[in-house]
């Protein structure tokens, strides 16, 4: 006879040390792109205030309820572009401090560069790589 076995919980990572809590506005459209970034945020930095736009117009109307103190932008959203979102962000002295960072498939020559210029603070490019990732968030997560 043999003896029965629970199968082992998966192992969660503690929080990165130096993560402070920050409310995160995600704007990105694609599903598992959402549940990537937000499973980085809440398990590797303890981020628990994360909040989604699955388009631009959802984007800009929860910057405005909720304001961010960072914000994940995809490029290419339905409704209104990434880059749209963030002129019309950046055009509001509310959000002229408040870190707009790039998240997106768009890697073609130039594209970083439109995105600096349309008003994102710096630019990710998919598909995502957590450990790569991870250390592109650090300087925008440690305490401050």
């Amino acid at each position: 006879m043999t003896q029965a076995t629970r199968p082992l919980a998966p192992k969660i990572p503690k929080a990165l040390p130096g993560a402070s809590e920050r409310r995160i506005l995600i704007v990105e459209d694609d599903p598992f792109t959402v549940a990537a970034l937000r499973s980085i945020l809440e398990l590797m930095f303890g981020q628990q205030d994360v909040w989604i736009a699955h388009d631009g117009h959802e984007g800009i109307r929860l910057a405005y309820e909720h304001p961010p103190d960072l914000i994940l932008m995809d490029l290419a959203l339905p409704k209104l572009d990434g880059w749209e979102v963030t002129r019309s962000l950046r055009s509001n002295p509310r959000f002229k401090q408040t870190p707009i960072l790039a998240v997106s498939a768009h890697a073609m020559v130039g594209d970083r560069e439109k995105a600096l210029a349309a008003g994102c603070n710096d630019y990710f490019p998919k598909p995502i790589e957590v450990d790569d990732f991870v250390q592109f968030m650090r300087p925008y997560l440690e305490v401050r």
